[in-house]
């Protein structure tokens, strides 16, 4: 299956989608649409007349929208989901370019350690 033209330029963040288009390929309805950006879950690009969004709410609309039609998720629920996606993206892009700021030198899982230390018992014999 041929992918359009018009549907990988949405998965660059710099272009943008007029809300009819964002309902048609995300199948939400104009009215959740309006209901999300009420919420605060979906943010238009402001200083605009019409509803536009950034193109990087394609894909985690289309997920928060499938989760609701296999869960049965009310609108609100919905829209929670649609935060916490983007709000894992964000946390993964910070997540990356911290990691592209490690020493090029120190191998993956050498010299340097991710979360707490391990819990060893305080009067094991391991010392």
């Amino acid at each position: 299956m041929k992918t359009q033209a018009s549907e990988w330029h949405w998965l660059d963040a710099r272009e943008t989608v007029a809300a009819d288009e964002l309902c048609r390929s995300c199948q939400v309805s104009m009215g959740d649409l309006q209901e999300l950006v009420e919420y605060g879950s979906l943010q238009p690009i402001a200083g605009r007349q019409e509803l536009v969004f950034s193109a990087e709410w394609v894909v985690p609309l289309r997920e928060a929208f499938r989760l609701r039609r296999v869960f049965d998720l009310d609108l609100f629920a919905a829209g929670l989901v649609l935060e916490y996606l983007n709000r894992i993206e964000t946390l993964e892009r910070q997540v990356k370019t911290l990691r592209a700021h490690l020493p090029s030198h120190l191998p993956p899982g050498q010299d340097h350690h991710e979360g707490p230390a391990p819990w060893r018992e305080p009067h094991s014999g391991n010392r």
